[in-house]
């Protein structure tokens, strides 16, 4: 019987280490959607006459024009425009990748990026990532895990799992995000192992 205690405490313990691992990994997704959707990135062109502000995902948030710039031919100024939009929107992916490397290790997608971008407008990684270093703003520190707040779920029931089944609530589909989708996944496929 001392055995068959001992492999279900040794469950329990797995089963609240998994538990610790997604409240973390929850966590950390909040944290990372939440600085991703606050990203801003501006560009201008050498005279400054255009003056572009992207955001998330590349979306442009607003354009300024001077007087300049609308004296200038409508070909020059259509020319300008795009430049300083792509400067604008290149600006705001790398903010983006740096974002998520800094929240998920390994994934390495500002090295992505930067040699995407390189290829892209003809000049060096290391010149972007000198860029990128220069626009990231200071990050706070991060919280040690003894800090950190973990529900605790010594007192639930797991082996009852049709409590479990019946509190969950219903899967949200057509509206979610491809992160949403992934954390789908992702718990999906925990139930089944």
């Amino acid at each position: 019987m001392s055995a068959e205690f001992e492999r279900l405490v040794a469950q329990f313990e797995q089963f609240q280490a998994k538990m610790k691992r997604v409240d973390d990994q929850l966590a950390n997704v909040g944290q990372m959607q939440h600085e991703i959707a606050a990203v801003e990135a501006t560009a201008a062109n050498a005279d400054r006459s255009v003056t572009v502000v992207a955001g998330p995902g590349g979306a442009i948030k607003d354009i300024h024009l001077t007087d300049q710039a609308l004296a200038q031919r409508p070909q020059v100024l259509a020319s300008e425009l795009m430049a300083t939009i792509q400067q604008a929107v290149a600006e705001a992916a790398r903010k983006q990748a740096g974002i998520v490397d800094d929240h998920v290790a390994g994934m390495g997608i500002t090295d992505q990026v930067l040699e995407t971008q390189a290829q892209l407008f003809g000049t060096s990684t290391d010149e972007l990532r000198e860029r990128l270093e220069q626009e990231r703003p200071a990050r706070q520190p991060r919280p040690r895990p003894e800090e950190e707040y973990h529900e605790d779920y010594s007192h639930q029931d797991f082996l009852d799992g049709d409590d479990a089944q019946q509190s969950a609530p219903p899967p949200v589909s057509g509206g979610g995000s491809a992160g949403d989708d992934f954390l789908q996944n992702l718990f999906n496929d925990d139930d089944h192992r």
